[in-house]
């Protein structure tokens, strides 16, 4: 048995075959009260994609989260997961999804192979059939030694691999995680993307990443970027990048309208972030020329200007330059508090 193989599923009554995996969102709206969280949604992700959902507090990616998990009902617009309609054909959409959520699911007081057993037993999985998958995920996320420790005596980042195993249990062709980074650290963060690089390359999942991290984001196939409830981008990171020319100038300074009257009338256009002035490059503007532009900016104002940097465009920039203001993160917003 393996996770491409065929699944059981109590509402369908059948054995299901596999269907192409993608998820296909059209046209996706969602209001709390009178605030549109979601704002005419559209994208699709292909089979065996890692896909990251991008988005500052209030962009609308949490809603976005709980309608793909089926957790909000579907007003206006239309979902597949894997084919399905939802909600037409709620159960069966239900059937190919695996969810880890931010918040920990597990059951602290049980070992891990227990939280496991219950899980496969929720999907209608038993005896020898639950057995032998729970020894193949152990086996593959490295816990065979842990599966009769208790989850409280584990680390943060090993519970998060026993979450994981727990959502590709019942073998869903769609994962979705939500912030899965959250509360562990660097290193089990980067066993965690492994980990899913594994499910995507070998069995070819379809995996979707809720995040705030620009870092996590880097590391999806392809990265839907949310501002305001609304879809800013949907492409790889590579192509996202390429919407800039490439190098950004940020100056720092105490008298940032004299600076940036100064670099307007050089020619440019900077954007205030932060306390601030980011500059572009132009298309096709190599480094040395834009270090040339840097120097003549300090040499004009020698006293003003207290920092200066040159780096190459990330996620974040193309951000800034789409939306026309920064990447806010802090506390998880609740986006139904409105």
């Amino acid at each position: 048995m393996s996770i491409s193989s065929f699944i059981q599923t109590e509402s369908a009554g059948s054995t299901r075959t596999t269907r192409r995996i993608k998820v296909e969102v059209k046209n996706l709206s969602f209001s709390y009260g009178e605030r549109k969280a979601l704002n005419d949604v559209s994208f699709e992700v292909e089979e065996g994609t890692i896909a990251g959902i991008l988005g500052p507090n209030g962009s609308g990616k949490t809603t976005l989260f709980r309608i793909l998990s089926t957790l909000l009902p579907l007003t206006s617009g239309s979902v597949k997961l894997a084919g399905f309609s939802y909600p037409a054909e709620g159960a069966l959409a239900r059937s190919v999804l695996g969810i880890v959520f931010q918040s920990p699911s597990l059951d602290k007081k049980l070992t891990v192979e227990e939280n496991l057993q219950h899980q496969g037993h929720l999907y209608n999985l038993h005896g020898k059939d639950l057995r032998q998958r729970i020894d193949e995920l152990l086996e593959l996320f490295h816990l065979s030694e842990r599966k009769k420790d208790l989850v409280e005596t584990l680390s943060g980042g090993l519970q998060r691999r026993v979450e994981v195993a727990k959502g590709i249990l019942h073998q869903p062709e769609i994962l979705i995680l939500d912030e899965p980074s959250t509360g562990i650290d660097p290193a089990a963060r980067r066993e965690i993307w492994n980990y899913l690089f594994t499910l995507r390359n070998e069995f070819h999942l379809t995996i979707l990443v809720t995040t705030h991290l620009m870092e996590e984001a880097e590391r999806c196939d392809k990265v839907l970027i949310m501002d305001k409830g609304k879809v800013v981008a949907w492409d790889s990171p590579d192509q996202l990048r390429s919407l800039i020319p490439g190098l950004i100038l940020t100056v720092r300074s105490s008298t940032l309208e004299l600076l940036e009257q100064q670099i307007v009338s050089l020619g440019r256009t900077p954007i205030k972030v932060n306390g601030a002035l980011v500059v572009e490059s132009k298309r096709g503007e190599n480094y040395s020329s834009l270090l040339q532009f840097a120097a003549n900016l300090l040499e004009k104002q020698p006293n003003s200007i207290s920092a200066l940097t040159i780096a190459q465009t990330s996620l974040e920039d193309v951000f800034l330059h789409l939306t026309g203001h920064q990447f806010l993160i802090g506390e998880k917003e609740d986006e139904t508090a409105y």
